[in-house]
């Protein structure tokens, strides 16, 4: 480690960020670029930045040693993590002095200081920034625990702007839910606020009092859904004040949640109509040709419809089953983990994947891959949503290869394309229930937008986590990692 935080390199990398900000970037790209810039800066080995959400965190940018973390979930009741969470915002910890899985892999990678920050915005923890250091390193000077401060409250910055951050939709960064109350006059403008009202708006009384009312207002009696510039959704109630003066009382409440999930009912009903009429369309057609017409047809001919018909048949089946357990949260089920030989579940469920796209792949398995533990049924699953999905962005032609590796306390397989590559700020995105790099009547690519969601939640069932990154060269890798047995 060095004795002096290289600051001319620290600066550098922020502008190198701030440049990347004013080109139009925003979100993960520009976090993963600070940490890739600053790194160095810092004589560190590896950095992390976890965001937190109300049910946890999850490492969305990692550089360096600790690369191999990204996608990781972190449990919000980990004892190490309420630790780093609770003590001051900037501390040094040595890992050996850490209890939980995470810290051991750490010290067996040769990991043996970090200092973390916190990112708060508003009192709120929005995440926390992590610097990692190899063993036989010194403790970092104060300096540079004001040098990670700092870089922490820039990235907290980030989140204020909501520019692609926070990454998943549930972050503590969006307001309290509780109602908010307003007075306002004949004119428009607002007399009474309550605390309510400045938690759920973010505007504190000074900014609101005597100035219009920062939503419209629905007539007495009425209610209206509002959206807000940051993408959050008031539900509006206005009333006329008995008394003198003309005085309207507005209450209000974040109603955010209830719009998502009408959003993903009215999706998934889109989504269903949408993919399940194709395959049925082909199946019907086919099946109308061969009734009407097979005396006229060759025998080649009816194979060939009968052959796309079960093909047809098949991803109809497919479709159904992703549709059914993503609606139902379902898992591998509940029984416990077991011990399991992953590089024989990977062969054997290859088996099981369509056969356009299991001719494209090449298995370079190690003989002396250790056991997994987790479910083996639910591999077949899993590999089949990674490959099909690696088939579908590459050309046809291009191979789709399954690797895997080891370490001290995971083993990982990695299925890799050729294809169109995956975007920075689209690598936690892609796992969200229906989403789609694309959308409207452009879509190349067909899908329901349920086969990364359901990969993540069975993986993460089984205590393993799930990522997706760039690949070099173009095309793009995901990595799946499970305890070893």
């Amino acid at each position: 480690m060095p004795e002096h935080t290289d600051f001319a390199a620290l600066i550098a990398g922020q502008n190198a960020a701030m440049e990347m900000i004013n080109s139009g970037d925003a979100g993960l790209p520009v976090l993963t670029r600070l940490l890739q810039e600053v790194q160095p800066a810092l004589g560190a080995a590896g950095m992390a930045f976890v965001e937190f959400t109300s049910t946890g965190g999850r490492v969305i940018a990692a550089t360096g040693a600790s690369q191999w973390t990204l996608g990781r979930p972190l449990s919000a009741t980990d004892p190490a993590t309420v630790c780093l969470l609770t003590g001051p915002r900037v501390q040094q910890v040595r890992m050996s002095h850490l209890t939980g899985q995470l810290a051991d892999e750490l010290v067996e990678r040769g990991l043996a200081w970090m200092v973390v920050s916190r990112a708060e915005l508003g009192g709120v923890t929005v995440g926390s920034l992590h610097v990692l250091y190899r063993d036989g390193d010194e403790p970092v000077r104060t300096t540079q625990h004001a040098t990670i401060g700092y870089l922490a409250a820039c990235i907290a910055h980030m989140y204020s702007d909501r520019n692609g951050l926070p990454v998943h939709g549930d972050g503590p960064v969006v307001a309290a839910l509780a109602d908010g109350l307003a007075v306002v006059d004949r004119a428009g403008r607002v007399r009474l606020w309550n605390p309510a009202a400045a938690r759920v708006t973010g505007r504190p009384a000074r900014q609101a009092l005597n100035e219009p009312v920062p939503f419209p207002l629905p007539p007495a009696g009425r209610a209206l859904d509002h959206r807000l510039p940051d993408g959050r959704w008031l539900k509006i109630n206005a009333g006329e004040l008995p008394g003198p003066g003309d005085l309207r009382v507005v209450t209000f409440r974040d109603i955010t949640d209830q719009q998502r999930r009408a959003h993903d009912r009215e999706l998934f009903v889109a989504v269903t109509s949408h993919e399940l009429r194709t395959p049925v369309t082909v199946i019907k057609g086919y099946a109308d040709t061969l009734n009407d017409h097979w005396e006229s047809l060759t025998d080649t001919d009816r194979r060939q419809a009968v052959r796309i018909i079960g093909q047809r048949a098949n991803e109809l089946a497919r479709l159904v089953d992703r549709l059914l357990s993503s609606t139902a949260e379902a898992g591998p089920g509940v029984q416990p983990p077991v011990r399991f030989d992953l590089a024989d579940a990977l062969r054997a469920a290859v088996v099981d994947i369509p056969g356009e796209v299991r001719h494209r792949l090449r298995l370079d398995l190690p003989a002396d891959l250790p056991p997994a533990r987790g479910h083996r049924q639910s591999l077949a699953t899993v590999l089949t949503e990674l490959s099909t999905n690696a088939g579908k962005y590459s050309d046809p032609g291009t191979p789709i290869e399954i690797t895997a590796d080891a370490d001290g306390q995971t083993v990982a397989f990695r299925v890799s394309d050729r294809g169109i590559g995956i975007r920075p700020e689209h690598v936690e995105r892609a796992f969200d229930r229906f989403w789609q790099g694309e959308s409207g009547d452009r879509r190349r690519y067909p899908g329901a937008g349920l086969g990364l969601y359901l990969v993540r939640q069975i993986v993460e069932q089984q205590n393993g986590w799930v990522s997706l990154r760039p690949r070099a060269g173009g095309g793009t890798v995901a990595e799946v990692r499970l305890p070893r047995g």
